[in-house]
Order: C-alpha cells, then structure tokens, then sequence
C-alpha cells in the first residue's frame, strides 16, 4: 500500500480523500510521530491521542480561513505534520528546528501561539469577536484538554462566550490526564458525565420531540421544561449549558467517521458550542497508552523497546528537592506540599504517598495554590509551592497581594529556573528573580548545588516573619556529597569560594560552578579572580559588596536570569543607593533582553556565554577595553 502522508502538503490535500484513505493517514500519522520523537524527544502521548480529531478538523474545516486554535500545544504535532511541516519534521524542538508547540511565525496554520494551559477558549472568543466586528463569517474552533479545563482562565473564557453567544465551537479531548492523572472536581464531574449514558438517551428522545411539535407553541415550551427538569435529574447542572454552550457527547474521540460528521453538523449551528470526545492518550503506541504520564513528555528512545528507566550518576535538584522535604515533612507534621498538576515533575510523588492529608494537588491553577497556600499558612501550617517558575509567572498577583502584603511565611520552591531546553520561550524560567525580588518582604535564595539546596529550604521553612523563594534549574547538579542534617544558614551572607586580586565575580545559583571554571581559564591568562557565591539575590549581602566596592576596580555579575531587574540590577541598585557610584566598572553577565528560542540547555548556555569559557571570554574582552568606556556592561 502506497503511503498517503507525503502526498498531504496542506489540509486541501485531505479532501479527496475517502474514509477508508483517512484511516490510512492516521495510521501514518501515528507512525511518524513516534518515530520522530523516539529520535528528538518531545510531547508524546497528547499528539497521539489526538490523531483523529485532527484530521477530523482539517478535513472538516478550511484552515487558515478557519481558525483551529490549541491549547497548550503538546497535541499539536500532527496539526505540523497536516499543515506542509513534514519535511523539517524531523528538526522538531532541535535548534534552529521547528518548534515542539503552535507559533504564529512558524506558519499561517498556527492562530496563537501557546504553551501553558487553560488559554484556547479565550483566545477563540477573541478570534470570533473580531471576525463578529469585521462581518466576517468563518468557523472558530478551540480545542482543549480536560486537564487544561482544571485552569480557571478556561472557565472565564467560556463565561464570556456564553455572554457574547457568538458562534464558536470548543472541542474538549477528554483523555482524565494532564501530564499526571487529572484530580479534583472538574474531573469527577466529567466522569459522571460519561457515564451518563441515561441522560444522553433521554436528550436525544426529548430533542426530537422538540423538532416535531410546532415553534413557540405551548407543547414546546412544556417539552423544554421537562428537558431541563429531566437533565437536572439524570444529570445534576449541566455545567457546560449552564454556561451557555450547547453540548454534545460524550463521544467516541477515535471513531473518525463519527468526529467528522459531528463536526459537519455542529459547524452549521448558532451559538457556542462544546464537543465532548473521549480519547486514550498515546493511543496507538502500547507503551504510552499503558503509561501516559511517563510518555507525556519524552526525551529520546528506543520506539520496540520504549523508555528505558535509568538511574542518573548524579540527582537531580529535583529529587533533591522532593526527598529533603519529605525528610522534612516527617518531622513537622505543620509542612504542606502543594503543586499544580505537577506531583512527579516536582518531586513530591514520595510525599504525597507517604502524607496524602498534606499532599495538595490543585490542578492546572497556579493563582489557587498560592492562595490556598496563604490561608493555610495563616492557619498556622507550613505550605510549600512547589512550581516550575515558568508557571509561578501566571500567579504573580497572590504572590503580592495574598502571600506578600501579609507577610505570611510561603516557601516557594522554583523548580526549571533558568532556561529548560527543547521547550523553547514558553517554557524558559528567567524571570522569577526579577519578579520575586521586586516583592516587598520576600527572601529570595538560589543554590550553587544540591547541598546548598537542602539548607536553603531549612532556611526557608524556619523563617516566620514572611515568604521565600529558592529556584534551581532543570536536570541534575554538580554531585556534591549530601552530608548531615540540612542546617538554616544566615540569612543574607554571600560566600567566598575563592581569591583573587585582579577582578571579583559575584555568582548566584546555577552560575558559580560555571563562575569557578572561568576563573582557572582566566588564571592561564594571567587575571585572577575573586569568586563569590551571593547565595541571597534578597537580601543582599552589603558587607561584603562594601569590600568588594573598596578591593577592585572591576566587579563582574553572572545570573542566570534575565539581565532586566535581575541580581545584576540589584547589585547596581545597591552601589546607587550608597553612594558607591563612581566606583568599580561592572559587566552583568546573564540572559539579554530578547526571548530564547528551543535548543539544549547546552546548547542556550553556550551561545549566551553563561559556561566557564563564555564568562571567562566575555572578562576578558571587559578587561581589554580602556578606562574611558562605560562603567556598566551588560552581556548578550
């Protein structure tokens, strides 16, 4: 049988295409995603399970006229392969690559670029409010998972169609996973619903019923009304209708003849509308179907053989992280762990199993945790957030105004600071310095390795008097020795690792090692450096910036963090306030002021000079320039 996917350049080439000849593209599909990713790594089981939908819409639909927005974008890779990405395929999240989510520069096909959760409805109820203001008339679709559906911003966005009643369809792929099992009441409520087989029966026996008594006749009002009462009955609050979307389903989101003809029909109706489909995630590939969350996100693989589990030689500051806590939490029955969607990917599997009353997954609702978080807190307990800090980006309000204002002791621990790799700029962490030091009453700590992480979060935990914050980065640390018992260390004092006469580099967290590395460079080359670990990006440690301030007349600052309001800014900001100005000629080394696109962490480190050849180069070049150039530098 010839293969039919290369001859598919655009989503015009579906159309010719008979049933029998879409089951052969989905198949196709199938396998060209798994082989891809086996090779790249990438978002595995959501773009399997999706593969018939998305044929489905592009068959059905007439995109870029019509506009097919994806939430989050991990099910999105058979949208790429169907929109004339085959051939650059296999670059997917490599560099210079195309990218493992929707990007609106990267083609016409992708409406809004996305990469967190929960933000699709909106963005369909934007797209069809501008296509109402131009009398324009094409279809909105939003496509949208039942875990992103745990995210409140979901909810606005459907609260706002339901008031606009514009024409748009929302397809919720309901497969009871985000990237770990989906928990909380959302989820139950859309188990009822697909085992409502009663209701779904009796809907379609009271619609039809509708359709044969006269328009706006009495009989037709009554049979409403019985519609309603019996829904209530058989279902109790229809949350989708309540809201304002007609509903359908739930239906079987594999059987590709039924989606499509589903489709066809809703697209011709008024109003919002909402697809409810089952599907299995990683359908199609027994490994992931047996373990979607494993096969959520996947690095590269043997596809007969599946993930391979492999000890790491070294931990990685998030098992660090998890099995300090838990160790913790043994001995403080007032500890909390909370996450977001996120148990496994923050470390606190162990916890959760161990001390399920005081494990608290909320669901994709970053803004919820940290509320709830700050209400337990004033309770007297000791709640800890455990985030990505590309997602603490979405809850920066409760951590002002809920955690902040009322000096309530929240511990943030900030997991992926720093740039993460293959999922590109919606995913890089290198903002919470910025954002975390701008709060009034927040302590704000970053590890130089997975030692200092353990006494960093027994400081934390042992502050009452307000919030802190500790970030690492992604992967495993240096593999230094965990020796004795996490101590708290004093609070707002750096540590000098090394001296030097000629410069002093002051580093934070991920950047000290690399900051020892480029001083033994520079020690070649005859510069010898003073090299300090700041621990604290807030407080800052102003005795030894004093002396520093009065030893050298050159003072390095290495981050990684944006160089916009990062530790750097602080340091500058403190010789300001000081009067230390003139002083030292400074050069702030981190992340310039432009998003980082999709490569290895690697790879994103090197090309921004953030390793020990690129530091010790970018010192170099600082020192060759005269006294008469600019006090401050700043890297890119």
């Amino acid at each position: 049988m010839d293969s039919l996917l290369p001859g598919i350049q655009g989503p015009e080439d579906l159309q010719n295409l008979s049933s029998q000849e879409l089951e052969q593209v989905c198949a196709e599909l199938r396998e060209m995603i798994i082989s891809t990713v086996s090779h790249t790594g990438g978002h595995l089981g959501a773009s399997l399970g999706v593969v018939e939908l998305t044929v489905a819409l592009h068959k059905v639909f007439e995109s870029p006229r019509d506009k097919i927005i994806w939430d989050v974008g991990h099910q999105a890779y058979g949208h790429k392969l169907l929109t004339g990405r085959q051939d650059d395929f296999h670059t997917l999240r490599t560099q210079s690559g195309i990218s493992g989510f929707p990007k609106q520069c990267e083609s016409p096909h992708d409406m809004f670029g996305v990469g967190h959760a929960s933000t699709s409805i909106s963005a369909a109820v934007g797209f069809a409010a501008a296509r109402d203001a131009r009398k324009e008339d094409h279809s909105v679709i939003a496509v949208i998972g039942d875990g992103a559906l745990t995210g409140g911003l979901a909810f606005e966005g459907m609260n706002n169609a339901g008031q606009l009643n514009t024409d748009m369809i929302v397809v919720l792929n309901d497969n009871k996973m985000s990237i770990s099992p989906n928990v909380g009441a959302i989820s139950k409520y859309l188990t009822r619903i697909t085992a409502g087989k009663h209701y779904n029966r009796l809907e379609a026996d009271i619609w039809d019923l509708l359709g044969k008594v006269p328009h706006g006749s009495k009989a037709q009002i009554l049979a409403g009304r019985i519609k309603e009462s019996m829904k209530q009955l058989v279902v109790p609050n229809i949350l989708f209708e309540e809201l304002g979307f007609t509903y359908f389903g739930p239906l079987d989101g594999h059987d590709l003849p039924m989606v499509m003809s589903t489709l066809e029909a809703v697209k011709q109706l008024k109003g919002p509308i909402l697809i409810h489909l089952i599907t299995t995630k990683g359908k199609g590939y027994r490994f992931a179907e047996e373990d979607g969350a494993r096969y959520h996100g996947v690095g590269k693989f043997d596809k007969a053989e599946g993930v391979k589990v492999v000890t790491a030689a070294k931990p990685t500051y998030t098992s660090v992280f998890g099995e300090t806590l838990h160790q913790m939490a043994t001995d403080d029955t007032r500890i909390h762990a909370i996450t977001a969607a996120m148990p496994s990917g923050t470390g606190l599997s162990s916890l959760k199993e161990s001390f399920p009353d005081r494990f608290h997954d909320v669901g994709i609702a970053e803004g919820h945790a940290i509320t709830f978080s700050a209400a337990l807190a004033s309770a007297g307990q000791r709640p800890v957030v455990a985030l990505y800090s590309t997602f603490l980006q979405r809850a920066v309000d409760m951590v002002i105004h809920d955690v902040a204002i009322q000096k309530l002791p929240v511990v943030f621990a900030i997991d992926r600071g720093g740039v993460v790799g293959e999922d590109g700029p919606t995913h890089h962490g290198v903002f919470d310095f910025t954002f975390m030091r701008m709060v009034p009453n927040m302590m704000v700590m970053a590890p130089r390795d997975e030692d200092q992480l353990r006494h960093m979060l027994a400081t934390a935990l042992k502050r009452t008097d307000g919030p802190s914050s500790l970030r690492y980065p992604r992967g495993a640390g240096p593999g230094v020795a965990l020796e004795g018992e996490p101590i708290a260390l004093p609070i707002g004092k750096a540590e000098t690792l090394a001296k030097g006469q000629d410069v002093a580099i002051l580093a934070v967290g991920s950047m000290v090692y690399p900051a020892l590395e480029a001083r033994t460079i520079l020690a070649q080359k005859g510069i010898t450096a003073e090299v300090v670990d700041m621990r604290f990006i807030k407080p800052l440690d102003q005795d030894l910036l004093t002396e520093v301030w009065a030893q050298y007349g050159k003072v390095i600052t290495v981050e990684e963090n944006a160089l916009a309001g990062g530790f750097g800014t602080a340091v500058l900001e403190w010789a300001a306030a000081h009067g230390e100005v003139p002083g030292p000629r400074v050069l702030n080394i981190g992340i310039p002021d432009q998003f980082q696109e999709h490569a290895s962490r690697n790879q994103l480190l090197e090309d921004m000079g953030l390793c020990g050849e690129g530091i010790s180069r970018q010192i170099e070049k600082f020192f060759s320039l005269g006294n008469d150039q600019t006090r401050t530098q700043s890297a890119s």
